[in-house]
């Protein structure tokens, strides 16, 4: 039977806080009477583990070929309660275990499990009343039907037990940018404000080209006509809120940043405005996940794919205003051929007035939504997932009257080759410098805080999380990336200091709090870093909204 090896712990990680290159050396690891409850993250997940269940009324008995008659026919109606009770509970993304509890006379039996995916069936010999453990793991999601016979050589019976299953995790489908919400003309929902404190929700599953039944969906959600600060939290309708937040702004300022939440059972995601004003809001999806096979996750170390100030990707110099430039995506560092949409983290520098950036396929018209919203002078990025078009390539385009520079970093990819299935979790917040059982203070200016996502687990590819900064001092930008060590080597003092990452995941100027989703690969150890890569100390807070799962 399987088990899960994820453990983190809520608003103080057993993490550790990396000092200035070259001093290796970092503090011990929170000690329990300081760190939070830990957290399982398969209890977590528990809503998609689902548990399948045939009770033994089901059972269909037949006699085994050549009980036609005489003491054959006799043997056939021996052991007459011989039935199956078949319970199946999902343990990953792809698999399952299997309980199935054999009712049966003392008698020598033949056990098989047929999982419906085309493998050779599991045969095992087993005797009289019994209860037998299988487990198994898909190559593709969906649903399967599992069938278990036990045969009884000796009284020519055989009985047969099946139902249906439906893997746990989630693949990825790609959405042409569409606007699924907007609060100021009445897009998707009642014309007007989100009060204070109030709600409204996103119609997802069933809605347009959307199917019904849908898990999970990446949106871009914008907050604006702000007139006070405060947050948006996203979650599945029907279910409680949590108090992780996706969106923070402050007032006179349009803030987007992309979520990946559930859906509810009826095909709404709500939006929840935690801040003492009303605002509007703008929701734009780029793609949903479902149970059914479609295009698995790969995550990459980020890698610099355009910047208009060196002419990477492109041709160098500003993006002007009101213009458009396609860069090559597919077959290109790292990222393989025929992959269906890429995550990007996108980021719009030196503008010369306030605007607007819209990623989208390439060979697709313009969108009316919008991935990145900056000011004059701003420096603010955006995480973003957008189809690939059929040639390989992604457009990006300023919706501004003026130039600005942009930066796209490449931070993974959907295809169908790709393995790792999307685990949706209740949201959980690891990390919160601010908290006062957080023994370190603020992140330390140029240092790092090394995180152990995943324990000793080959199969987490990597994670969904939101990460903030606050209460920050100077200007910087915040980079997520898998680190080189491993848990043991922290313990015993023997870690290198990790190559300082580039590419960055949010900027920030003195005095501003700033969001961004992050999906991270897990690397050969399951420790993600998170670097301040300025030179003043400031806040952190990360949560955690799902993984991805190979296995």
């Amino acid at each position: 039977m399987r088990s899960r090896r994820l453990v983190v712990s809520v608003a103080v990680i057993a993490a550790t806080v990396g000092l200035a290159p070259g001093i290796a050396q970092a503090a011990e690891p929170v000690t329990p009477g300081v760190s939070a409850p830990a957290v399982d993250l398969a209890k977590a997940a528990a809503p998609n583990l689902n548990t399948f269940k045939s009770p033994a009324e089901r059972s269909l008995r037949k006699a085994l070929p050549g009980a036609k008659g005489g003491v054959a026919a006799q043997h056939a109606s021996g052991n007459p309660d011989l039935a199956l009770v078949l319970n199946a509970a999902a343990t990953t993304a792809h698999a399952f275990d299997l309980e199935t509890t054999v009712i049966s006379a003392d008698s020598a039996l033949k056990v098989t499990v047929d999982w419906g995916d085309g493998s050779s069936p599991d045969g095992v010999d087993a005797y009289g009343s019994t209860v037998l453990k299988n487990s198994h793991t898909y190559a593709k999601l969906g649903q399967y039907t599992v069938k278990v016979t036990v045969a009884d050589p000796a009284n020519q019976a055989e009985v047969v037990n099946e139902f249906e299953v439906m893997t746990a995790g989630s693949d990825f489908v790609a959405h042409t940018p569409t606007r699924l919400l907007d609060t100021r003309d009445g897009t998707g929902a009642a014309q007007g404000k989100v009060p204070a404190y109030g709600s409204t929700r996103v119609k997802v599953g069933g809605n347009g080209a959307i199917p019904e039944g849908v898990t999970a969906v990446a949106l871009n959600v914008t907050v604006t006509n702000t007139t006070s600060g405060g947050h948006i939290t996203a979650f599945a309708e029907g279910t409680e809120r949590p108090t992780t937040s996706n969106v923070n702004f402050e007032a006179g300022r349009s803030v987007p940043n992309l979520v990946i939440v559930p859906v509810g059972k009826n095909g709404y995601v709500e939006l929840a405005n935690r801040g003492s004003e009303s605002v509007d809001l703008i929701a734009d999806v780029t793609g949903y996940f479902t149970r059914t096979d479609a295009a698995g996750y790969t995550p990459m170390t980020p890698v610099r794919f355009v910047d208009t100030r060196e002419g990477l990707g492109t041709t160098r110099g500003q993006l002007a205003g009101q213009k458009t430039f396609a860069t090559r995506i597919s077959g290109l560092r790292g990222v393989p051929e025929g992959v269906t949409a890429v995550a990007l983290n996108v980021t719009a520098t030196n503008p010369k007035e306030a605007g607007h950036l819209s990623v989208f396929p390439s060979g697709g018209s313009v969108p009316i939504t919008s991935n990145v919203n900056f000011t004059a002078g701003q420096t603010i990025a955006n995480a973003v997932i957008v189809p690939v078009g059929p040639d390989g390539s992604i457009n990006v385009r300023n919706g501004a009257w003026a130039g600005t520079d942009v930066i796209v970093d490449v931070v993974g990819f959907y295809s169908r080759d790709s393995k790792a299935a999307y685990m949706p979790i209740t949201s959980v917040r690891l990390i919160d410098t601010r908290d006062p059982r957080w023994p370190h203070g603020p992140m330390q200016g140029r240092g790092y805080i090394w995180h152990p996502l995943s324990v000793g687990e080959p199969g987490i590819a990597g994670f969904v999380l939101n990460t903030t900064v606050t209460n920050t001092v100077g200007a910087g930008f915040l980079s997520v990336a898998p680190d080189s060590n491993t848990r043991e080597q922290y313990r015993d003092g023997k870690q290198v200091f990790p190559e300082r990452p580039t590419a960055s995941t949010l900027n920030w100027t003195a005095g501003k709090t700033v969001p961004n989703l992050v999906q991270a690969g897990s690397g050969k150890n399951g420790i993600v870093d998170y670097w301040n890569q300025g030179w003043d100390n400031t806040d952190l807070v990360v949560d955690i909204f799902g993984y991805y799962e190979t296995n």
